[in-house]
């Protein structure tokens, strides 16, 4: 078909973070509160259709789920090539995996694939009593001169799964 695209979407940041749950969530409308270790990389397909210019384009995902365990540079590094574009995660009760996301991944994946298409996540909104408030998270993203479109998402409610990867298959199909 000759309005489809294949575009390569990494997710990123530390573990426990929540990318396999936003993935598992966005493809297979599930959730598992058990933490779930990814070791080395995971690929899964999602077929979107976005609308653009009146007409309606098909977009396949291929999502990489990445380790989040900085002591894997090297598997980490190899997996990035190709990368069309990248959710960044960070878990909304812990603000050291944001700090990570701009002391650790972004400069990592940038030295590999240079600037591309990127949303940045705050996951596990649903834990209010536990998070950092909005402002503080917007304020970090800020700080690292990023402007990315930033989305708070919860895999367990489903909050914002849905549009943060049609986000960033928008942007793909826009560059």
């Amino acid at each position: 078909m000759d309005n489809e695209v294949r575009k390569k979407v990494i997710l990123l940041g530390d573990g426990a973070v929540g990318k396999t749950s936003l993935i598992r969530r966005y493809v297979e409308d599930q959730f598992d509160d058990d933490y779930i270790f990814t070791i080395g990389v995971k690929v899964t397909r999602k077929d979107v259709t976005i609308r653009k210019d009146g007409e309606e384009l098909q977009v396949v995902l291929m999502i990489w789920d990445i380790l989040g365990q900085t002591d894997y540079h090297q598997i980490q590094t190899e997996s990035f090539k190709g990368a069309s574009g990248a959710l960044l995660v960070c878990d909304l009760t812990r603000k050291e995996t944001l700090d990570s996301l701009g002391k650790y991944w972004i400069p990592q994946f940038e030295k590999a694939v240079g600037k591309v298409p990127r949303v940045i996540l705050g996951n596990k909104a649903d834990l209010r009593k536990k998070k950092m408030p909005a402002e503080e998270f917007t304020s970090g993203i800020q700080r690292m001169s990023m402007g990315s479109l930033c989305l708070e998402t919860s895999a367990k409610t489903g909050q914002n799964v849905a549009e943060a990867f049609e986000a960033i298959a928008m942007q793909l199909v826009d560059e």
